[in-house]
């Protein structure tokens, strides 16, 4: 038996089964991690890119879109701790932009049909994903004020950090739309944290990747982390896919030497990072310990388990299902299983997607991480479900 009670036979099955992705071609390659009470099995599969032989690696770099939220949160959580700011204090001092609200009637109505907002927007609002403005879960452009969004530049899809302007601008533009809902009505995906990385900066008063760097990056570790690659690594970055929904043939959505080969205008705190399965560990087991590794204290024991903790309610959520299904809930820039209703879905369970193909979770009642990086858009054929089956699986005690 080793010392993290995983059965080499179950991990074996579940080699075989990431296999058949890349031997199907759903994926050109990826990598998988399992941490358990200090065992680390990590695998790597295929290639960087379709076009060619160079593998993967257990060092490839990978865009981690949305799994950049809970490192902002932690973040925000920092500067909590330090009295900087207060969860539930109004960001007007900070983002003047988005003092004295105005909130569309109806969220797919005309832009100056309007009411006045109930309330101020607070930090938790951001970190909750609550303040009231974020993605339209329809066709692009389908409604005045995602055809306000796309003109003004202000992301409502996947990350593409060559396209915002700089933060100061970024906020301006955004500060020129009325909100779509009531500061804590509806949770609304993705542009909080995008809002909340400039509030971090603001507030810390240096860029925020400066932030990020020193207090979370450095102290544990986490080398390969940041909001670009620079040219020494780029041999090590995989290639970015989408599917073609009519043929369902892999398209290039970024390239190593494309948008993130230099540093962004403007540092997406909702998707914007690069990272690798080992870093990400690091980060993964500083929140199973409560917020340490090693020496390095980053949060508080209670920080964390306020980051696991439910913040919203059922009605908050309508709409959402996309994001949030009925077993799982949103803390604090991550999300937590409620209730078992399938082999992986564990009570407990706390941790985020990327949307470009990446998938992070911890269990602390199993003291357990898993990473799965993939560079396909989406997770194709479910290949992220399989992964946490295999996972839980593979547990031997």
């Amino acid at each position: 038996m080793n010392s993290g009670n995983l059965s080499q036979t179950r991990l074996a099955r579940m080699q075989a089964t990431m296999t058949s992705y890349v031997a199907r071609g759903v994926v050109p390659g990826l990598v998988t991690l399992i941490s358990r009470r200090g065992e680390t099995h990590v695998e790597s599969y295929g290639t960087l890119a379709h076009d060619t032989h160079h593998p993967m690696q257990r060092d490839t770099l990978f865009r981690i879109s949305s799994m950049t939220k809970p490192i902002a949160a932690v973040a925000t959580l920092i500067l909590a701790e330090e009295c900087k700011l207060r969860l539930d204090e109004p960001v007007d001092r900070w983002l003047p932009e988005l003092a004295d609200r105005r909130v569309l009637r109806h969220p797919q109505g005309a832009l100056d049909d309007t009411v006045p907002a109930n309330r101020p927007i607070t930090v938790r609002d951001l970190l909750t994903l609550l303040l009231g403005f974020g993605m339209l879960l329809a066709p692009p452009d389908t409604y005045p004020i995602q055809q306000a969004m796309s003109k003004l530049q202000l992301r409502q899809g996947p990350p593409d950090p060559a396209t915002p302007p700089p933060p100061a601008e970024w906020m301006r533009r955004l500060g020129t739309l009325p909100l779509l809902y009531q500061p804590g009505e509806r949770w609304c995906y993705d542009t909080g944290f995008d809002v909340l990385g400039v509030l971090i900066a603001r507030v810390a008063d240096q860029p925020l990747e400066r932030f990020l760097q020193q207090r979370i990056f450095a102290p544990l570790g986490m080398q390969d982390t940041a909001f670009s690659v620079p040219a020494a690594k780029l041999a090590r970055f995989a290639t970015s896919y989408t599917t073609d929904e009519a043929s369902g043939a892999l398209v290039i959505y970024d390239r190593a030497a494309g948008q993130w080969s230099s540093p962004p205008a403007f540092p997406s705190a909702a998707g914007g990072l690069v990272s690798t399965v080992d870093d990400y560990l690091a980060f993964s087991q500083m929140l199973l310990n409560k917020g340490k590794l090693g020496n390095a204290r980053i949060l508080s024991r209670h920080s964390v388990e306020l980051m696991q903790t439910a913040q919203i309610t059922e009605a908050q959520t309508m709409g959402a299902e996309l994001f949030l299904s009925a077993n799982r809930t949103w803390g604090l820039g991550l999300s937590r299983f409620t209730q078992r209703d399938d082999i992986a879905a564990v009570p407990g369970r706390f941790g985020w997607d990327g949307g470009l193909g990446t998938s992070w979770y911890a269990d602390p009642a199993e003291e357990l991480t898993g990473i799965l990086m993939t560079q396909v858009m989406g997770f194709p054929a479910g290949i992220d479900l399989d992964f946490w089956t295999s996972v839980y699986q593979a547990l031997d005690d």
